[in-house]
């Protein structure tokens, strides 16, 4: 992983091991071609050892592009069952759900033949929808084969903002709550997520992320600085259970 810091930030640093690769492109064309071309093999796998495969994916700008490759791989999609790693707490009718982004891009051409498990229930809260969230995500097979995280510039994953009303539960490596609401300042609207250790029950981890900023904020955390410490991010990253793979272009 790139190691170079900017000018001006504290060095104070504890060396701490990673389980991650990271993969460097020159654009988020080429970037998004190998993830989903990585994805689909993984996928493959699954179904070829155990005749169905899981699929968890976030919303967000960054991962348009992988899902317009993504859902033209050949593979038994019909085989293939599709959910969130999160979503806020608004119906697909709305332009910021991330269901409606899945739907839209990912679930097209071949792979308009997967099922799509939300997390939105429909329920007045979060909360109030959070046992049947928590169903849908128990009933899927476990662990998943594919879990894919986006990472916002205050060092978010999921709905693991900075500030949220749930992130100490959402965080804890040995919790068994696996769905939790959320709500932060910088979430906009009330939220669904998985918690870490749902996310960790997976064959195959990956982080897409784009963007010198973030670059900079992965590097804070491999170095362990002091100002890591509060990116929820970093407890995907500095976890052993699973590699985590990062895809990463400017």
């Amino acid at each position: 992983m790139h190691r170079q810091l900017t000018a001006g930030h504290a060095m104070t640093s504890i060396s701490i091991p990673l389980n991650i690769t990271t993969r460097n492109f020159t654009d988020n064309r080429a970037q998004a071609q190998a993830l989903a071309a990585e994805v689909a093999e993984h996928l493959r796998s699954a179904l070829t050892a155990r005749g169905h495969a899981v699929l968890a994916v976030s919303g967000g700008s960054t991962p348009t592009e992988f899902f317009a490759h993504l859902c033209g791989e050949p593979l038994d999609w019909a085989k293939v069952q599709v959910t969130l790693v999160d979503e806020r707490w608004v119906p697909d009718s709305d332009e910021r759900s991330n269901a409606r982004l899945v739907k839209s891009l990912l679930l097209q051409q071949a792979a308009s033949a997967a099922s799509f498990i939300p997390l939105y229930t429909g329920a007045a809260t979060p909360e109030a929808g959070q046992a049947e969230a928590a169903a849908r995500i128990g009933a899927l097979p476990q662990p998943f084969d594919v879990v894919v995280l986006g990472m916002g510039d205050d060092g978010h994953t999921a709905s693991f903002f900075p500030g949220g009303d749930h992130l100490a539960d959402a965080l804890d490596p040995e919790g068994r709550i696996r769905v939790l609401p959320m709500r932060a300042p910088a979430a906009g609207e009330p939220r669904i997520t998985l918690s870490l250790p749902a996310l960790l029950a997976t064959r195959a981890l990956y982080l897409l992320v784009s963007g010198e900023k973030k670059r900079v904020l992965l590097d804070h955390i491999q170095l362990g600085l002091d100002a890591a410490r509060d990116y929820p991010v970093r407890a995907v990253l500095t976890q052993q259970r699973v590699p985590v793979a990062v895809y990463w272009c400017p």
